[in-house]
C-alpha cells in the first residue's frame, strides 16, 4: 500500500509508464546496474572509475546513463515497474518518500566492508541522506553524496580592472546598497552607440533569490516545515530588491535584451560583472576569455552572507540481489580517493573528502583563486534548498510558478507573497498529510 500511494501518485502526475525502461535490474549477484545522469566529462570519469571497481571486485557493472532532463522520469518509471537499478542517483529531496516506500536500502550494515573511508566525507554530505523515520539528517544512512554543490557568487575580475574599480573583498560581502552601486558603475555603453554593452548582473530568480532572502532574515517556512512564511515583510523586501535590480536600478539586461541573448551567454562572453558559479560549471568556465573569481553573496539586514548547497545522492535499491556489493560500488563512487581525483580533474565537482577539498582549495594555479569560498559555504553557512526535507517539494516550486509579473514590475513583491502563501500552504499541508498516510500514521 505504501508503494502504491506515493509512487503511483508521482508516476501519474508525471505521466510515467513502467515499460520501455530497459534492463535496469538483474537477479545475478555478480552483476550490478548503475544508473546516473551526466555530461561527457562525467561519463568519461565514471567509465574509468567503474572499470577499476570491476577489476578490484571481480564483478560486472552495467551502466545506464541518461541526459539530465530525462533522468527523473526514467528512474521513477523503473521504480514503479519494479526494475529499480542496484545503484542510482537520487535527489536528496526524495530521501524520505524513497525510504518510507521501501525503495532505498539502509547502507549502514554494509559500510564497514565497503573498503572506502566513508567517515572522511563532509558530515553535511552524509547527514543529507540520514533518516530515522522522523527526522531527515539523523539515523541510518540511506545514501552517499555523489557530490556537494556549494552555489557561490562569481565576478568578472577583468571587467573590474578595465573599469578601474577596486576588486571586491574575497571575505567581506557587499551590502545590498554597495552591490547596486558597483553594478551601476559597471553597467555601460562602451562604444557610445546608445545601447548597453555590459551589465552589473543578470541573475535567475529560481537559483539566486535564496541567498537574498536568508541574509535578510526570512525563509520559505518555519523550521518544522509546517507553516509557509513567504508573506513576511522581510521576505517581500528581498524579493522586491531582486526585481528592482532590473526595473528600478536597470543593472541587468532588459527583457528584450535577455530574449536576444540570455544572461548565461552574456556572462560567458564577458558582458556580465556578477554571476553564480557552481562546481558543475568549473569545466566550462575554464575556457572563459577573462579572469574571474569568487566572493560571498551580497547581504541584507542580518549582515550575514548566505547561500545554498545542492547534492545528489547515490543510493542502493532495497531490491538489489547483492546489497553488500552495491553498497561497495556506491562508496567507491562517492569516497574513493582515485575516483574523487577523476571527478575533480573533470571540473564537475569539489572533493567529497574533506581533507582533499582543503588541499584543492589551496591550489591557486587556476581559477577560481578563491576556492576557499566554496569550502566556507559547505563548512560554515550553506544550507539545502527549501523543500529538501518535506515529503514533496511542490509547495516550494509553486512559489516560482507565477512570479513573472513581479520580475516585470507589474506586481509588487508584497502583493505576490500575500497571494501565493495560501496556495503554497495548501500544498505543504498535502505533502505532510501524504507522509503520514504512507507511514500509516494518518487518522
Amino acid at each position: 500500500m505504501k508503494r502504491r500511494s506515493f509512487l503511483a501518485a508521482s508516476a501519474a502526475a508525471a505521466g510515467l509508464a513502467a515499460s520501455g525502461c530497459g534492463n535496469l535490474a538483474t537477479s545475478d549477484p555478480d552483476t550490478l546496474t548503475f544508473m546516473f545522469r551526466g555530461g561527457v566529462a562525467e561519463r568519461e570519469a565514471y567509465n574509468q572509475a567503474i572499470a577499476e571497481f570491476e577489476r578490484q571486485n571481480d564483478v560486472t557493472v552495467n551502466v545506464i546513463v541518461t541526459d539530465p532532463d530525462q533522468y527523473a522520469t526514467k528512474l521513477q518509471a523503473a521504480i514503479l515497474g519494479r526494475k529499480t537499478p542496484d545503484v542510482f542517483y537520487f535527489d536528496s529531496g526524495t530521501l524520505k518518500p524513497y525510504v518510507i516506500n521501501d525503495v532505498l536500502a539502509d547502507l549502514t550494515p554494509h559500510l564497514e566492508g565497503a573498503g572506502t573511508a566513508v567517515d572522511e566525507i563532509w558530515p553535511l554530505g552524509t547527514d543529507l541522506y540520514r533518516y530515522d523515520g522522523t527526522t531527515q539528517g539523523e539515523g541510518p544512512l540511506y545514501g552517499l553524496p555523489k557530490d556537494l554543490g556549494p552555489f557561490s557568487f562569481g565576478y568578472n575580475r577583468t571587467m573590474f580592472e578595465e573599469a578601474g574599480i577596486p576588486l571586491p573583498d574575497p571575505e567581506v560581502p557587499y551590502s545590498w546598497e554597495e552591490f547596486v552601486d558597483v553594478c551601476s558603475e559597471l553597467t555601460r555603453d562602451l562604444d557610445d552607440d546608445g545601447a548597453l554593452d555590459q551589465w552589473g548582473t543578470g541573475l535567475n530568480v529560481t537559483w539566486n533569490l535564496q541567498p537574498l532572502v536568508w541574509s535578510h532574515g526570512a525563509d520559505w517556512s518555519d523550521p518544522d516545515a509546517r507553516t509557509v512564511t513567504v508573506d513576511t515583510p522581510e521576505f517581500a523586501e528581498a524579493l522586491q530588491f531582486f526585481a528592482d535590480l532590473q526595473n528600478v536600478h536597470q543593472v541587468t539586461p532588459s527583457i528584450a535584451e535577455s530574449q536576444t541573448m540570455d544572461t548565461y551567454q552574456r556572462w560567458m562572453r564577458g558582458q556580465i560583472a556578477f554571476f553564480p558559479v557552481a562546481p558543475w560549471d568549473l569545466s566550462t568556465y575554464r575556457d572563459l576569455d577573462f579572469d574571474w573569481d569568487l566572493i560571498p553573496y551580497p547581504v541584507g539586514s542580518t549582515g550575514q552572507t548566505a547561500s545554498w548547497i545542492g547534492s545528489l545522492g547515490i543510493g542502493v535499491a532495497q531490491s538489489s540481489a547483492n546489497p553488500e556489493m552495491a553498497t561497495r560500488l556506491a562508496a567507491h563512487l562517492s569516497a574513493d580517493p582515485d575516483t574523487q581525483e577523476l571527478l575533480v580533474e573533470a571540473g564537475i565537482q569539489i572533493p567529497n573528502i574533506r581533507s582533499t577539498a582543503h588541499e584543492w582549495a589551496e591550489d591557486d594555479s587556476y581559477m577560481p583563486v578563491n576556492k576557499a569560498e566554496m569550502i566556507q559555504i559547505v563548512e560554515d553557512y550553506g544550507r539545502p534548498l527549501p523543500g529538501y526535507n518535506t515529503y514533496t517539494a511542490e509547495w516550494y516550486t509553486e512559489f516560482f510558478t507565477n512570479i513573472q509579473p513581479v520580475l516585470d514590475g507589474d506586481q509588487t513583491a508584497a502583493e505576490y507573497v500575500a497571494w501565493v502563501q495560501p496556495r503554497m500552504q495548501k500544498m505543504l499541508d498535502a505533502a505532510n498529510r501524504q507522509e503520514q498516510i504512507d507511514k500509516g500514521e494518518y487518522r
